[in-house]
């Protein structure tokens, strides 16, 4: 059976804070984040099917994405679990204030969205890579080969 990648591209904007980082990123501050995420599987054979040579909808794909991370982190500040930030909340509409259960840096994110994205895609497509722009020229990359 042939095995496909097919890739879907998003674009959110978002603010991030490195409390631990030792440069200028330890202040607040936001980038246009461009996400790559690459699904591999088998295309449909079904003749029959609306989705025959398809490895996945990609308006399913879409979908999959853009509702728990796109929407989500979109305009968002993004900061570490532990209360530090709590006085920030009361800036940002309801959801849009994003703790997660480590520093915010690109490579963490990147890790922390492949785990959110594996949650709601169906059981007959594998996640094979989340690639996180968060500069025109620098990204973070997750594989699932390196993650068994």
């Amino acid at each position: 059976m042939v095995k496909i990648r097919i890739t879907k591209e998003f674009i959110f904007d978002a603010a991030h804070i490195l409390p631990q980082y030792d440069g200028k990123c330890h202040n607040i501050h936001g980038h246009t984040y461009k996400l790559q995420v690459t699904l591999k599987g088998t295309p449909c054979e079904d003749e029959k099917s609306s989705k025959c040579g398809m490895v996945m909808d990609f308006g399913i794909l879409k979908k999959a994405v853009k509702e728990p991370i796109v929407d989500r982190f979109d305009h968002s500040v993004i900061v570490p679990c532990g209360g530090r930030f709590d006085c920030m909340k009361e800036y940002q509409e309801e959801g849009k204030f994003i703790e997660i259960p480590c520093q915010p840096t690109c490579e963490n994110l990147t890790a922390y969205i492949a785990q959110e994205i594996k949650k709601h895609l169906p059981c007959d497509v594998e996640l094979f890579s989340v690639r996180l722009f968060e500069t025109p020229t620098s990204y973070a990359e997750w594989y699932a080969e390196d993650n068994e």
